[in-house]
């Protein structure tokens, strides 16, 4: 009796202990990531720096370096972004900003690879009388991590400043 008690031990034992390893087999393994949301809030502000110094230096071509290849951008309405388009295509492009300056309201990180920045902007540029123009618009931009860097991915802009 006792062998035979032992040996129905041990084979519910061993199915246990199959069952299990199946059951821990077949659920996946999650990869546990943690973030250093502050270390990546840091990295958008200084983006955002490196963005606004690139426009003052009037690094125009280096300015592709802060997006996605697949950029959406809907820029403000209002008639002196209209004015300023217009101008720009008259003279071939040629008054391209003088500066901007990003005041941020609220950076939200959304995961490791996605984040959005709120806030509003004040845009310059000199026309071809020398008279310096004022924008300023509000701003939601949708940023993905590429390669490590935050870039543009999505922008929607209004005129209407809050």
């Amino acid at each position: 009796m006792n062998k035979a008690l032992a040996l129905c031990i041990g084979v519910l034992w061993i199915s246990c202990n199959e069952k299990e390893k199946a059951t821990n087999d077949a659920e996946p393994k999650q990869e546990v990531r943690t973030m250093d949301v502050a270390a990546e809030l840091e990295k958008i502000e200084a983006m955002r720096d490196s963005f606004e110094k690139t426009v003052r230096e009037k690094r125009y071509g280096d300015l592709g370096n802060f997006v996605t290849k697949d950029l959406v951008s809907i820029g403000p309405g209002s008639e002196d972004w209209i004015a300023y388009r217009k101008l720009r295509e008259q003279h071939g492009n040629k008054f391209r900003y003088d500066s901007i300056i990003m005041t941020p309201k609220e950076t939200v990180i959304l995961s490791d690879t996605m984040a959005y920045d709120f806030g509003v902007s004040r845009t310059y540029y000199t026309d071809e009388n020398g008279t310096v123009h004022e924008m300023g618009d509000s701003f939601l931009v949708l940023l993905k991590k590429v390669d490590g860097q935050w870039k543009l991915y999505r922008e929607l802009a209004s005129s209407l400043v809050e």
